[in-house]
């Protein structure tokens, strides 16, 4: 029933369909028309615009999302003949978005912070029968030490008593001392990570390493600086674990078509495939750096997402550190961290750090330089971000109902993480290794015959195929494995086990039910 009523939808949205591997000029053409029958030869024109953007792809919020935003804007007429009445937006680490709840003591001491009448004498009292006194001394000496406020802009790397407790932060993490002045606060992780590998790439033939499957923020960034991709392939049999010998294969072949590498990313926890890299890993990781001198970019901004005790997060730095110094004090590492996942998941705050680590001081300068030409990273991610670094401590009024926050919502994510790969090992055809950590799994999925022969007739990859039927038939959301690099002749889609847990197992029946249908049709 619900293929039949797809396959009309699939009909019917054929061109909008193909606009999936269309270039970006070509799927917005309805926009071109801002001026009816205007002879206008404007200035900036899909021929007359930068070739990297046209180049660059960000599948998380692809063609596959507008074609969701669509179904949502039929979703609201009344007789909308959808076999489904709201759009599951699975493709993105979006946690606040489908339901999940701000912890309380971080979104108290921000309201407080931007909002400072709150805390003036005259208004005091009031402000004290509505806050915990631990959540008003925090909002009290942020404003204190913080020069004109959180409306002014701050320090070009950061306000500096967040930067150090940032430091302390990390320091506790690591067992290690950690500099507040190799510490910038940035808008998410995103920002740090771009701004470094426009300092690394110097022309299109530098590259940097990036794992496959990896998060398209890197091809997308590479792709606008018009520098190279040098993927290295996880092991999905070895739960995504980096393999040694596909890194050297993989360096290698770069350096043989004249490719200079400069660095190597990695994602632990991973995403969009959840695993946790090993203690071992990280080691041959790091050794493989130094051997063949490249930056280490460590995005470990799921670290607080672990649903295992058996694979504990270790942070590159470390490990870095642990290896002594013929290692700590030769090798040039950057880490980051954002307030958008983890238990917090608050993305719209954009708020995060990126840590430097063993950076010749030339460079530290002109990173410095970088980051000043946007002034400062905004004000309310600075504060999220000492507020995650520096959470209530045991004894502060706030303490046990933050904990009692953060753990339910980290042990909720551990349940649907173990239920829905469940579900999915159990469909016929399809793998999928168990979430170590993160918020995503990356379940590999067979493609019948006549399955993938009608994807090619409307030319289209098997696996957007399929997550296209999917979103038609369900309303559910996910991103095609091609957005995200896989093996050749495998298939795969990322999703989220994001939604609120007592909607999962209506996620899971819809999912599992078009998988079933989706099999007897075209296997």
């Amino acid at each position: 029933m619900l293929l039949s009523v797809r396959s009309k939808l699939f009909r019917h949205s054929r061109q909008a369909v193909r606009a999936l591997v269309a270039p970006a000029a070509t799927y917005l053409k309805p926009f071109h028309r801002g001026f009816s029958g205007s002879t206008y030869e404007h200035v900036m024109h899909e021929h007359r615009m930068n070739a990297n953007v046209l180049n660059a792809e960000y599948a998380v919020r692809g063609k596959l999302v507008l074609m969701a935003e669509e179904l949502q804007k039929q979703l609201k007429q009344p007789n909308h003949n959808l076999p489904f009445n709201e759009i599951l937006f699975c493709n993105i680490g979006n946690p606040q978005s489908v339901g999940q709840k701000p912890l309380s003591f971080v979104r108290q001491v921000l309201s407080l912070v931007v909002n400072p009448e709150l805390l003036h004498p005259d208004k005091l009292d009031i402000t004290q029968m509505l806050f915990p006194h631990d959540v008003i001394t925090r909002a009290q000496n942020a404003l204190k030490e913080t020069a004109g406020g959180f409306g002014a802009y701050s320090h070009s790397m950061g306000v500096p008593w967040i930067r150090e407790n940032v430091a302390k932060f990390i320091a506790d993490r690591d067992g290690f001392p950690a500099d507040p002045d190799s510490i910038f606060l940035t808008n998410g992780a995103s920002d740090g990570i771009s701004n470094v590998l426009s300092m690394l790439t110097r022309n299109e033939q530098d590259g940097v390493m990036i794992p496959i499957p990896q998060y398209p923020l890197y091809s997308a960034t590479l792709a606008l600086l018009g520098a190279q991709q040098i993927p290295y392939y996880l092991n999905e049999n070895d739960k995504w674990g980096s393999s040694l010998s596909n890194m050297e294969s993989s360096i290698q072949a770069a350096k043989d078509k004249g490719v200079c590498p400069r660095a190597m990313c990695v994602i632990n926890p991973g995403n969009p495939t959840g695993q946790v890299l090993s203690y071992d890993n990280m080691v041959d990781i790091i050794k493989f750096c130094s051997k063949h001198r490249l930056v280490l970019l460590a995005d470990e901004v799921y670290q607080s997402n672990i649903y295992t005790s058996e694979a504990p997060f270790h942070s590159f730095k470390k490990v870095l550190f642990e290896m002594g110094e013929e290692y700590q004090g030769r090798f040039e590492l950057l880490s980051f961290h954002s307030t958008s996942k983890g238990f917090l998941g608050e993305c719209g705050m954009r708020g995060g750090y990126m840590e430097v680590v063993g950076m010749h001081p030339f460079v530290k300068e002109q990173l410095y330089k970088l980051v000043s030409i946007s002034l400062c990273s905004n004000l309310p991610g600075q504060v999220m971000t000492d507020l995650m670094v520096n959470p209530p401590q045991a004894g502060d009024a706030s303490y046990e109902q933050y904990m009692r926050e953060k753990d339910g919502i980290v042990q909720s994510l551990g349940r649907r993480a173990r239920k829905v790969a469940a579900a999915f090992n159990a469909m016929e055809g399809v793998s999928c290794n168990d979430a170590q950590g993160a918020m995503y799994l990356f379940p590999r999925f067979s493609v019948p015959a006549k399955a993938a022969a009608a994807a090619a007739a409307e030319g289209l990859p098997a696996d957007v195929h399929y997550c296209v039927e999917l979103l038609n038939s369900t309303g559910v959301c996910v991103v095609p494995g091609s957005g995200f690099g896989q093996e050749a002749a495998t298939w795969h889609f990322r999703t989220t086990f994001l939604p609120p847990e007592e909607k999962m197992d209506g996620v899971i029946e819809k999912m599992s039910s078009f998988h079933k249908e989706y099999m007897a049709k075209w296997g």
